[in-house]
C-alpha cells in the first residue's frame, strides 16, 4: 500500500498581503499580511470575532476580500480561486457528512469532486480507518469522525491543508492521536494551516503562530520566541491560607522580580516573575515573618496562553 506524497512547490506555500474585508462600517480584516513556508505547520489563533475565520475563508477562496492579495501554492487564490482550491485540502470543524453512507462510500463520493484523487485504500490505512470502511458514518466516535474529515481533506492530494479546530470535543487520548496525524501530514512535505482553541496544541504542533485580534495581526513568531518576548520568566502560583486572594495580591506586587500579578481566581494569586530566585526567596521570608500567609507555592513555565492573555486581554477560549 502506498503513501501520499506531496509534489514539490515554491518555497512559500502561502503569501497574504494587505488583506482587507469590510462588512458595512465594520472592518473585520484590517491589512493583514504574512507568509507560510512550504512544509511548515502554521497556527492561526484569535478570539471569537477577531477576524481569524474571515481571513481563513478568504485564503481558502470561500470569501472575496475588499483589498489585498493571496497566493496559495503559486496560484492567485482571489483571481483563480477554483485553480487554487484544487491545490488545497480543507477540513472544516463542522463537516457536513452523510450519516447513512459508509466511511468508504463517503471518501469515494468526495473524491468525485476532484480531478486529482488519492486511492481510498491509501486514505483508509493512512487515517487508521480500515476496520471502519464499511461502518456507517452515524456509528463513528468523535475521533473517528475527525479522522474521516481529515481523510476527505486529503482526498485530492493537496499541497496545502487547512485544519479548523480538528481536536475540539475529543478526549485527551483522541487529541494526541490526531496530533500524530497532523505531524505525519507535515512529514510528507505538505503545508498545514491549523486553527485551535488549545494552546498546548499550538505549542506542540506549530513551527510558527500568528495571533489576530480586532482584525489585525498583533504577533507572529515561533511559540518559544513569543513566550520569551511577551511572557518572560516564570509563573508562581500562590494559594492564600485564608482565601483572600485580592489582599494577598496587593501584598505581593512589590516583591523583587515581579512584573505582573493576577488574582482572577478567588483562591489563587499568580505572580509573573523575571527573577525566579529573588521572588521565591522574598516570598518565603515574608511567610516566615508572618507578613503574608499562604498554603502552597507552585512554579510553572509560561506558555502561549499567557502570551495570548498579554496581547489580547482575554483567554483564547473565552
Amino acid at each position: 500500500m502506498g503513501h501520499l506524497q506531496a509534489a514539490p512547490g515554491p518555497e512559500l506555500a502561502i503569501v497574504v498581503e494587505g488583506l482587507v474585508k469590510r462588512y458595512g462600517s465594520v472592518t473585520a480584516v484590517d491589512g493583514i499580511s504574512f507568509t507560510v513556508a512550504r512544509g511548515e505547520t502554521f497556527g492561526l489563533l484569535g478570539p471569537n470575532g477577531a477576524g481569524k475565520t474571515t481571513t481563513l475563508e478568504i485564503i481558502e477562496g470561500l470569501r472575496k476580500p475588499d483589498g489585498g492579495r493571496v497566493i496559495v501554492a503559486g496560484v492567485d487564490a482571489i483571481k483563480e480561486s477554483r485553480r487554487a482550491r484544487a491545490r488545497m485540502g480543507v477540513q472544516l470543524q463542522y463537516a457536513g457528512l452523510f450519516e447513512l453512507l459508509t466511511v468508504a462510500e463517503t471518501i469515494r463520493l468526495f473524491a468525485r469532486f476532484h480531478r486529482r484523487r488519492v486511492d481510498e485504500r491509501v486514505l483508509l490505512e493512512r487515517l487508521q480507518l480500515v476496520d471502519k470502511a464499511k461502518a456507517l458514518v452515524k456509528t463513528l466516535s468523535g475521533g473517528q469522525r475527525q479522522r474521516l474529515s481529515i481523510a476527505l481533506a486529503l482526498v485530492n492530494d493537496p499541497k496545502v491543508v487547512f485544519l479548523d479546530e480538528p481536536t475540539t470535543g475529543l478526549d485527551p487520548q483522541a487529541r494526541r492521536n490526531l496530533w500524530d496525524v497532523v505531524r505525519s501530514i507535515r512529514d510528507e512535505g505538505r503545508t498545514v494551516v491549523l486553527t485551535t482553541h488549545y494552546m498546548d496544541e499550538a505549542e506542540a504542533l506549530c513551527e510558527r503562530v500568528a495571533i489576530i485580534d480586532h482584525g489585525r495581526l498583533v504577533a507572529l513568531d515561533t511559540p518559544q520566541a513569543l513566550i520569551r518576548q511577551y511572557a518572560p520568566g516564570v509563573k508562581v502560583h500562590v494559594r492564600p491560607q485564608d482565601g483572600a486572594a485580592t489582599a494577598l495580591a496587593d501584598a505581593l506586587r512589590s516583591l523583587p522580580g515581579v512584573q505582573r500579578v493576577s488574582a482572577d481566581a478567588p483562591d489563587e494569586v499568580v505572580l509573573f516573575s523575571v527573577d525566579f530566585e529573588e521572588t521565591i526567596a522574598a516570598l518565603i521570608r515574608l511567610g516566615k515573618e508572618g507578613a503574608v500567609r499562604y498554603q502552597s507555592l507552585r512554579v510553572e513555565a509560561p506558555n502561549l496562553e499567557d502570551v495570548f492573555l498579554q496581547l489580547t486581554g482575554r483567554r483564547l477560549r473565552e
